[in-house]
């Protein structure tokens, strides 16, 4: 008895090809949809795990926070908008030690841009964080080299991130950091202020 032939699938015709072809668009959609799903994830499984020793007063160093890991990698980064995209709508960003506050994902994404124009080589070292409720402190060294300073900076910051109701976005964001010690490390004198744009 001979097995019935059945024509192979046609992988080669225009309906197979625009049923796999993504335009960048949509492809750029997915990565941030899939991208904040897994932060979600991540800062809910650290929310879980978190109350123990946030209760006990101890810090779990070896557990960050998806959020402020995503927060110091957008930092880290070169994409001004992936810093902002961590914020709830109306999140807010302040730099304690400048003085300013920034409002808005676009905002805080222009106060990335700022920051990269002003300071090449601009990186946030996460060196613990802690959990309580819907804040997390983040003690970091924030470092870089001011642009036509001598010398680059490393100085000790910590930032008190509190998180959406999801604990999924950042609602807000304070930084604290010595802007005379960043000034004295870079070889600058007190009284220097960045160049206007």
């Amino acid at each position: 008895m001979e097995a019935a032939l059945t024509p192979a699938a046609d992988t080669t015709g225009p309906a197979f090809f625009g049923a796999s072809i993504m335009t960048s668009r949509a492809l750029r959609t997915l990565t941030v949809l899939t991208a904040t799903a897994t932060l979600c994830a991540t800062a809910a499984a650290a929310a879980i795990a978190a109350p123990a020793a946030s209760a006990a007063g101890q810090d779990d160093g070896r557990r960050m926070s998806g959020v402020a890991v995503a927060w110091a990698r957008a930092w880290n980064g070169s994409d001004p908008q992936a810093l902002g995209a961590l914020f709830t709508v109306d999140g807010t960003y302040s730099d304690e030690a400048v003085g300013a506050t920034f409002r808005g994902r676009k905002e805080i994404a222009g106060w990335k841009a700022r920051a990269d124009a002003l300071i090449d080589n601009v990186h946030v070292t996460i060196r613990t964080t802690r959990l309580d409720g819907d804040r997390i402190t983040v003690r970091a060294v924030y470092s870089g080299h001011l642009k036509g300073a001598p010398k680059p900076f490393a100085v000790p910051m910590t930032t008190e991130l509190v998180l959406d109701e999801n604990h999924c976005r950042i609602a807000s964001d304070q930084d604290h950091y010595s802007l005379a010690t960043v000034l004295a490390q870079s070889g600058l004198p007190a009284d220097w202020t960045p160049p206007t744009t």
